[in-house]
């Protein structure tokens, strides 16, 4: 009785609200975008991707989400400077723009 009295106290939480605070190490994006130890580098350098650390790059949502862009405008054949262009343009608005309810 004291366990079902218990779980009606939980109310679902959204994740969501929380993902700013979530940072990531490099092996981790590379598995999230699809992407080499490399390129991700590579890509941190040309595209001046703010990251953490001394020892080892922490990525953020922010750098998480340039890093996403850059490989979805990188598979639709852009090359890589007009990839980081689009994506800074692209983050640029979405950043202007009314949030959605």
């Amino acid at each position: 009785m004291a366990i079902s009295r218990n779980v009606d106290l939980l109310e679902p939480v959204n994740l969501a609200e929380h993902l700013e605070k979530v940072e990531l190490y490099l092996g981790q994006v590379c598995q999230i975008a699809g992407i080499s130890k490399m390129q991700l580098d590579y890509w941190t350098n040309k595209a001046q991707i703010p990251t953490k650390g001394k020892k080892q790059r922490i990525y953020d949502m922010d750098a998480l989400e340039t890093v996403m862009l850059i490989k979805q405008a990188k598979d639709k054949g852009l090359n890589l400077g007009a990839a980081i262009e689009a994506a800074r343009r692209f983050r640029e608005q979405s950043a202007g723009a009314p949030e959605v309810a």
